[in-house]
């Protein structure tokens, strides 16, 4: 692995592992949206991209969720498949958030970066434990990590190269 590829993230598959057709690993990154998970992965249609992954923010059943974890970051991940090269080129894209109105609800603010990242909101609670004394607890936390790893880790189990961008096209 170069240094270029540890900057954006890139990941080759193990030794011995072949490469599925394009169509499988498609549907193995579809099949990862379950209802308990905070992210979505879709096909990409109309943002110039065959998969998109993203948080749902704007579902009812996230969205309080997200208005309490003070997440400051959106992030979404951007996804085209390359079957010559079994290669999956992947764009982290982030929006800073901003929380308005009442009910509060999350605004995206003009702020953008783009490239591999990691955004970490946690929440705790100070209270007494069973021996009396103070402890902090942690009630609520969300880690971008939590949408990336199994997407590139299905990936390379799939026997294709996660290929990281911070420039150029996708």
């Amino acid at each position: 692995m170069g240094i270029f590829d540890r900057l954006t993230g890139t990941r080759r598959p193990p030794e011995g592992v072949s490469p599925v057709p394009a169509q499988e690993l498609r549907a193995a990154l579809l099949g990862l949206n379950r209802a308990e998970e905070p992210y979505v992965v879709r096909y990409g249609g109309g943002e110039r991209c065959d998969l998109l992954a993203e948080w749902r923010l704007t579902e009812p059943a996230w969205q309080q969720t997200f208005v309490r974890s003070e997440i400051t970051h959106a992030v979404r991940i951007r996804m085209r498949l390359d079957p010559t090269a079994h290669e999956l080129r992947a764009l982290e894209e982030q929006w800073e958030l901003s929380r308005v109105g009442t009910p509060t609800r999350l605004q995206v603010t003009s702020q953008y970066t783009r490239g591999p990242s990691r955004t970490v909101s946690r929440q705790w609670t100070i209270g007494r434990g069973a021996d009396g004394r103070l402890e902090a607890t942690e009630t609520f936390r969300f880690d971008s990590a939590r949408m990336r790893e199994p997407l590139r880790d299905l990936v390379l189990q799939h026997g294709w190269t996660w290929r990281g961008l911070v420039l150029g096209k996708l």
